[in-house]
């Protein structure tokens, strides 16, 4: 069973995948990638689809708090981050021939909700604690899911240090394999650190980038 409080806290304590929140670097992308907040093994995350998983999370995040504004710092990024993260650990489960099924994900999330007093404490728990929307909490458990598989095909927890280095292996393998890029108004993947940092002009040709 899954406690939705202790899940990415554990993994933090130990090293952890969790993402930075810094400020948002340099703009501008090149006309290959023109919409694209990142490309990911070739596939690109648009713009749009980030823009709209933010709006729907503010949306719900007013909602729960009555119309307050208040929302994590660097959302938008964050965002992102969560996207190109989603991608790497399922690239390093397919590296093992591992999957994590929906019926996996159903009962994580059904123990959740029983433990925390039913699927809508849940929703609210995830939203405003882990900036989950309603439509990510599936995305939420997949990864965390894949995240203890990925260390457990090791032989090893997740919580642990050991645990921790043998997903941090995995997943630097799986990011340099995708070769990530992502668009430097968002800043820049590290493939080493599993995160966005501050973006140089990556994205761009040497030559455009110089310009």
């Amino acid at each position: 069973m899954i406690r939705i409080s202790s899940v990415r806290r554990r993994l933090a304590a130990a090293g952890g995948v969790l993402l930075a929140t810094a400020a948002l670097s340099a703009c501008g992308t090149g006309p290959a990638h023109q919409g694209a907040a990142a490309v990911v093994g070739g596939e690109r995350i648009s713009i749009a689809t980030v823009e709209s998983r933010v709006a729907e999370l503010r949306t719900a995040v007013a909602a729960q708090q009555g119309g307050a504004r208040t929302e994590p710092t660097g959302l938008t990024r964050r965002m992102v981050a969560e996207l190109v993260l989603d991608k790497v650990v399922a690239q390093a489960l397919a590296d093992r021939q591992l999957t994590v099924t929906p019926g996996e994900i159903a009962d994580a999330r059904d123990a959740d909700s029983k433990l925390l007093g039913g699927s809508d404490a849940l929703g609210r728990e995830l939203l405003l604690k882990q900036a989950v929307p309603a439509a990510g909490i599936d995305g939420f458990y997949r990864q965390q899911l894949g995240i203890q598989k990925i260390a457990g095909a090791e032989g090893k927890d997740a919580r642990t240090p050991e645990g921790d280095a043998a997903v941090r292996t995995a997943l630097t393998t799986a990011g340099a394999e995708l070769k990530v890029q992502v668009n430097p108004r968002y800043g820049q993947w590290d493939v080493k650190q599993i995160s966005l940092v501050d973006a140089a002009d990556a994205w761009l040709p040497q030559t455009a980038a110089a310009a």
